[in-house]
């Protein structure tokens, strides 16, 4: 029998700025993590059963796994692990002494900004998109849409790229989503506000007038009218985020902010690349943030 064991590792402290709720929870694609992780491991499994077959895994908790890479892997019944590309352990075979297998594409999700590109990664494969709620004709949608029950689209909504809407929101009217987006359930964003490549989780407002672009949003985030964030520095690089006493380098040329669990935001609130609001922070109306704000 196939057994797979998940590895709590210490996760960096960028994370205290996001929440403190278990990784495994934190949901991508509205997903949580830990099923994802599930999903990708049981489907190679089955796959590659008989090489697999009695084996124990143990699995980093917080491992980003593509299923090409994990197939390749337990197709090889001496390898012992699954390394990132850094050399990170992702995956550790029981008991095997053969060589390591380094993936193509896995990668371990050390800080909140991983969790934009494992989202856009997800929605580029997800093959199916459900609709379960109303919405207005008027409804603009370039890409591919889910949406859950209970949610209203309002007119004026366009909407580019892969989103995915949780239950019981409400969208609009005359709002912008574009790129690879999840919103939670129970969530609103309403009235001019644009949201790109990003992710809202349940229970978070961006009720009118905001930009929010390449950001994580934890829960029952609000964001005051006007609320602004930047994601592009001015020379092009990639942006660097302050992660105890070291910058370190997000990998992301476009990278919004990271707003943890319960943040509010004043109006007209602007928000410098890169920064984080750490869970029940708040800001002033007109605050400009030029730094980290800490819970």
């Amino acid at each position: 029998m196939t057994t797979f064991t998940f590895n709590d590792v210490g996760l960096a402290s960028s994370w205290a700025a996001l929440t403190t709720r278990p990784l495994a929870e934190l949901a991508i694609g509205n997903q949580p993590l830990r099923q994802h992780q599930c999903e990708v491991l049981n489907t190679a499994n089955s796959q590659s059963s008989s090489s697999s077959a009695g084996h124990a895994y143990v699995v980093t908790s917080s491992a980003w796994l593509e299923p090409d890479d994990v197939f390749a892997f337990m197709a090889q019944p001496e390898a012992g692990r699954l390394l990132a590309a850094d050399g990170s352990v992702m995956i550790a075979r029981a008991g095997a002494t053969g060589e390591d297998v380094v993936a193509g594409r896995s990668f371990l999700i050390n800080h909140p900004w991983d969790l934009i590109l494992a989202n856009e990664r997800f929605l580029a494969k997800k093959q199916n998109y459900t609709r379960a709620a109303d919405f207005h004709s008027s409804l603009y949608v370039d890409g591919r849409l889910q949406v859950g029950k209970g949610t209203k689209i309002l007119p004026g909504v366009v909407i580019e790229g892969d989103v995915v809407i949780g239950e019981d929101c409400k969208i609009g009217p005359n709002c912008y989503i574009r790129g690879a987006t999840s919103i939670g359930n129970r969530c609103h964003v309403g009235q001019s506000v644009e949201l790109k490549n990003s992710i809202l989780m349940d229970g978070t407002n961006v009720g009118h007038l905001s930009y929010v672009g390449d950001s994580v949003l934890g829960q029952k985030v609000n964001l005051g009218a006007g609320t602004v964030t930047s994601n592009l520095r001015h020379d092009g690089k990639n942006h660097r985020s302050l992660v105890g006493d070291a910058l370190v380098d997000t990998g992301r040329r476009k990278f919004g902010a990271i707003l943890g669990d319960g943040v509010h935001t004043g109006i007209n609130t602007s928000l410098y690349p890169g920064r984080k609001i750490g869970p029940g922070a708040t800001t002033r109306p007109g605050a400009i943030v030029e730094r980290d704000i800490h819970s």
